[in-house]
């Protein structure tokens, strides 16, 4: 078959510009409005969208000793996105959602029992987004302290496998539920974890059946060397950042290159990139829009953005008008992102209103503005020359970015073949392309789970 990409709709309530929501195209309300997301949802499915993603904190995004930056912050109230998912599942069929949790300040257990619920209540249409958590949020959670990013990463490695193995507590046909015997449960199908590691203890099994796509397929994020290990070992789906096609391609060898280590092959790991498109008519029309945008952007907001990448650095000294100065070298928030930002800020030599203004609108991601043929060319560009193999649509405002992108974008890449015109099958592994994984028992691996007592 001719290889096709994959899209995916990465949404935030009023759209991914950081000023999105004073728009006056955009809903104000939209982070607590059902119907909102619910109009997103069928949009991207009738494009034929992979799936729909959000992204998520298990803390508040505001930092509260900038009261001027915090009343303006839109990201301030939006929903938990399993929540989300469960009630957008029922107004679609072939759509994926993938919901963001956090392997730092969550528990095993009931990330594994939520996933494989969403899972069970979309009909096999659930991907779990793993992070990390960059932002530190301890307060929230009675640490005493943000975790250092080493011990976050192996915490996560460990996370991963208990889920996993959670997820296996049943094989798919242990449910025989055969009233003629008074049978609900074939026991020499069910298994007990018995996971005793560094982090967690976990017996098991979990109260909930096998999910219908075996494990709702795991994506991650992470940049930095541990992710890129992490998700070499454990991603089907990488969702990444990168400001042009030469750092994506470099990252697309890298990851892809790791897999054989895992006995994996190169199809069995995705690399999805965020793209922001701002589309217009014409080009110049595309460049009015982009500026627009910018322009609503105010100073607080400028020196919000620029102080939460200068961390423990005086910028009192500084206008929006002079050289931006290195960034700090070491961070246990987000390594990738900083880096990304860092790279920018040392081959380019922006201003600070430069880097803002490029932080604004995807926030690392890669901006492109144009007409739909323009923005249709980047993507085929990106995908056929081995740096993507598929998107994360970021509309700078919703709904109308979406619309647009659905409406005028992706018609051009399915009239060149590039994307698919209907959907491959009824789950998300279906769609994008992924192997359904096999029970352990199946496959004879009695590593993975202990038989019941």
């Amino acid at each position: 078959m001719t290889r096709q990409l994959h899209l995916g709709a990465f949404v935030q309530a009023t759209g991914h510009h950081v000023s999105a929501w004073l728009d006056p195209n955009t809903e104000a309300n939209a982070g607590h409005d059902l119907d909102h997301y619910k109009h997103l949802a069928r949009i991207a499915e009738a494009a034929k969208f992979d799936l729909m993603f959000v992204a998520d904190s298990p803390g508040g995004y505001a930092d509260f000793t900038d009261e001027s930056a915090f009343r303006q912050n839109a990201k301030a109230a939006h929903f938990e996105p399993v929540t989300l998912w469960a009630a957008l599942a029922q107004v679609t069929s072939h759509l994926g959602f993938v919901a963001t949790s956090t392997t730092t300040y969550e528990d095993p257990y009931t990330t594994a029992r939520k996933f494989a619920s969403l899972d069970w209540v979309s009909g096999g249409r659930a991907g779990w987004n793993v992070v990390t958590t960059g932002a530190d949020v301890s307060a929230n959670f009675g640490f005493q302290a943000h975790p250092a990013h080493a011990t976050r990463y192996a915490r996560a490695e460990e996370f991963i496998d208990v889920v996993r193995g959670l997820w296996d507590s049943y094989e798919d046909d242990a449910f025989v539920r055969d009233r003629a015997n008074a049978t609900y449960l074939d026991t020499s199908k069910f298994h007990v974890l018995g996971h005793v590691g560094q982090h967690f203890s976990v017996r098991g099994p979990l109260n909930i059946g096998r999910p219908p796509q075996g494990y709702p397929v795991i994506v991650q994020a992470g940049a930095s060397e541990p992710g890129r290990e992490l998700a070499a070992r454990t991603a089907e789906v990488i969702f990444t950042a990168n400001l042009n096609i030469e750092d994506a391609q470099a990252f697309y060898a890298d990851v892809k290159a790791r897999l054989p280590r895992y006995g994996r092959r190169p199809d069995q790991l995705l690399v999805m990139p965020g793209i922001f498109p701002v589309i217009g008519g014409t080009e110049a029309e595309a460049r009015a829009r982009y500026e627009a945008l910018q322009a609503l952007v105010t100073p607080e907001v400028a020196w919000s953005i620029l102080r939460r990448h200068y961390a423990g650095v005086d910028l009192s000294g500084y206008s929006l008008d002079d050289i931006a100065p290195p960034l700090p070298t070491d961070t246990n928030l987000n390594k990738s992102r900083l880096k990304l930002v860092s790279d920018f800020v040392e081959r380019r030599r922006p201003t600070l209103r430069e880097l803002y203004r490029e932080v604004a609108t995807a926030r690392g991601h890669f901006t492109t503005v144009g007409t739909p043929e323009q923005i249709a060319d980047t993507v085929e560009r990106w995908f056929k020359e081995g740096a993507a193999d598929g998107f994360n649509i970021m509309p700078p405002t919703l709904p109308r970015g979406l619309e647009v992108f659905a409406s005028e974008v992706v018609p051009i890449l399915q009239r060149r073949g590039l994307f698919r015109t209907d959907y491959a099958g009824a789950t998300l592994r279906d769609n994008l392309g992924l192997e359904r994984p096999a029970h352990p028992a199946v496959r004879g691996d009695a590593a993975i789970t202990v038989a019941a007592e």
